[in-house]
């Protein structure tokens, strides 16, 4: 049901149901508290369009049979003049159900509604004026991006299409930890290449990197090579093997430009790239420390201080700084988050794998703990599980260029059926196979619940079958696309005309479901928002898809009667853009061929 024909009949049922409940109680209107109009699904399609259960809520208070009050409302709302052309018919159902048909004319109303708004369909500006903050991705600056951020990736773009979709002033940001333990880790990793040692040779550590990408680092360091992250300042190699310095520079700039190639490769672009290391060059995180412990929410214990997090539900106090003076990873992320707040941003949403479960209560509390305004619950976060991915039935844990985990770009380049010799080479991949696998990475990667873990099978992204979720969804797109093209062709014909057709003839079982689909579009983007529920999109499209092949299977399109043949191409036509609208907000493609 389109959203003004949900509103009408929301406001109608309330009207009634208010002047019903006066009347019986004697109470006035000002008095009475309506109950929450809840607009359903009946569970057996041949119950009804919309079921309510209104009348059974009503009963106890206003001591009515709730099957005679459900049949007073009924007859009331069969009555007002909103319900014609809206409602087909109603009737009382189990203990005080309603049931009502929602009238074809009703239904098919949404194929006028989409060529109307086109790209808009679907869009609401219901949070207009409101700021956003999504952070995702957010790698370490010491390797390539693996699965576990490329899920990341996929969930926070397409999350951030949802909420652009409902009115949402939309803020992408990366955080790179470029600070800490695992940075210097990859400074000597880098210098010891440069020395000439390699993984398993006398004097290389457990703890240093082993991918080929620090062999990479450490020849471009050597040879004087100048690289540079999309944001910052051109690093050239000095070539100096003892200046560690100087290597950890080339070396951080080096893997953020590399990541912003598997950023681009991914499509998914950033509005800010937000240094770790700047927190500390501001002096942020000293003023953080310094105001919680002028907040009293410290205290001193074997050298080291400790926040007060059980104030705040975490099950046990947390170090701040140990003692030998460092601080633990979650206080630069309490400042980080202050500077969010500051920044105007009353709505956070950080996108992170699993494994920051326990950061959330520390941060949380932290910034309870600063007492300058910021709400319990903030930041909000979706915390996404890990990927498995098989190729040829067997796991893949490693690749060549990581050397120890399967990269974003592995992906990408096994999902578009890079041919042997390809791999690892971006620069010999032609547009259509990176298009091809980005597609399926991003489709696959928010097929599922973010908090469920999630294998990704390489054999079926490259099927070109109704077993591969993405050439499903797809290939509706391009077969409508190839119907309309001959729909011109044999007839003659231009799309100009299919906003004024008859939609009378669209009145068969699938013809009214996959109208019905198609109305459920717009309500499905706002759910998807509220819920911080990307994988919404990509199972409503695998729906409408199912539904507009149900329906090409079973009606014949291009017949020789010309109003039937015009409805059902507008049908296909209003299905094409819903399709294409929802691939945009996943970041896939809308194919015209396949």
């Amino acid at each position: 049901m389109l959203p003004a024909h949900k509103h009408t009949l929301e406001t109608l049922l309330a009207d009634t149901v208010k002047q019903i409940a006066t009347a019986t109680a004697g109470a006035s209107e000002a008095a009475f508290v309506s109950p929450v109009i809840t607009l359903e699904r009946p569970k057996v399609a041949a119950h009804g369009d919309i079921a309510c259960n209104v009348a059974m809520q009503l009963a106890k208070p206003l001591r009515a049979n709730p099957r005679q009050l459900a049949q007073q409302i009924v007859d009331a709302v069969l009555a007002h003049p909103q319900a014609q052309g809206l409602i087909d018919g109603a009737e009382v159902a189990g203990p005080g159900f309603i049931n009502l048909r929602i009238a074809p004319a009703a239904k098919q109303a949404v194929v006028r509604e989409v060529f109307a708004q086109q790209q808009a369909f679907g869009r609401s500006q219901r949070e207009a004026g409101k700021h956003v903050l999504v952070e995702f991705v957010s790698a370490n600056p010491t390797g390539p991006l693996h699965v576990g951020h490329g899920r990341q990736a996929a969930l926070g773009d397409a999350l951030s299409n949802v909420l652009a979709s409902q009115g949402w002033d939309v803020h992408r940001e990366f955080y790179y930890n470029d600070a800490g333990v695992q940075i210097q880790t990859l400074a000597l990793s880098t210098q010891l290449r440069a020395r000439g040692l390699k993984p398993g040779d006398a004097g290389w550590p457990d703890s240093a990197y082993n991918g080929e990408y620090i062999a990479d680092i450490a020849r471009d360091y050597l040879n004087g090579e100048t690289v540079s992250a999309r944001d910052g300042e051109p690093v050239k190699g000095a070539g100096d093997v003892e200046n560690l310095d100087a290597i950890r520079r080339f070396a951080v700039a080096y893997l953020r430009h590399e990541q912003d190639m598997d950023l681009q490769a991914f499509g998914v672009e950033f509005d800010h790239y937000y240094l770790e290391s700047s927190l500390y060059k501001e002096g942020r995180v000293e003023q953080t420390v310094d105001a919680l412990i002028a907040a009293g929410k410290t205290y001193e214990e074997d050298g080291a201080l400790w926040l007060r997090t059980t104030d705040d539900g975490d099950d046990k106090d947390r170090v701040m700084r140990k003692k030998d003076g460092t601080f633990t990873y979650f206080v630069p992320d309490v400042a980080y988050h202050v500077t969010k707040w500051q920044r105007g941003f009353t709505k956070v949403i950080n996108i992170q794998g699993s494994d920051h479960h326990g950061t959330v209560a520390r941060v949380r509390a932290g910034l309870q703990g600063l007492g300058i305004g910021i709400p319990k619950g903030y930041p909000d976060y979706v915390l996404h599980k890990m990927v498995t991915v098989m190729r040829d039935g067997q796991e893949v844990k490693i690749s060549k260029r990581a050397g120890s985990y399967v990269t974003v770009r592995d992906l990408i380049e096994w999902s578009g059926g890079a041919a042997p010799g390809q791999e690892s080479a971006p620069d010999l991949l032609d547009e259509e196979t990176i298009r091809r696998g980005r597609d399926a990475v991003r489709f696959f990667l928010i097929s599922r619940k973010a908090d469920t873990e999630f294998v990704f099978d390489i054999d079926l992204a490259l099927k070109q079958n109704d077993e591969n979720p993405v050439y499903y969804v797809q290939y509706a797109h391009a077969r409508i696309c190839s119907v309309l093209g001959e729909w011109k062709s044999r007839f003659n014909a231009d799309e100009a005309v299919l906003p004024s057709v008859d939609l009378a003839p669209l009145s068969s079982e699938r013809a009214m479901a996959l109208l019905q689909k198609l109305a459920e579009f717009p309500d499905m983007l706002s759910h998807a928002a509220e819920e911080l529920a990307p994988h919404a999109v990509a199972f409503y499209l695998r729906d409408l898809a199912s539904e507009f092949h149900s329906f090409y299977n079973a009606e014949r399109v291009l017949v020789d009667d010309e109003t039937v043949r015009n409805a059902r191409i507008a049908l296909l036509a209003a299905t094409r853009q819903v399709l294409a609208n929802g691939l945009a907000i996943i970041g896939v493609s809308a194919p015209a061929k396949m």
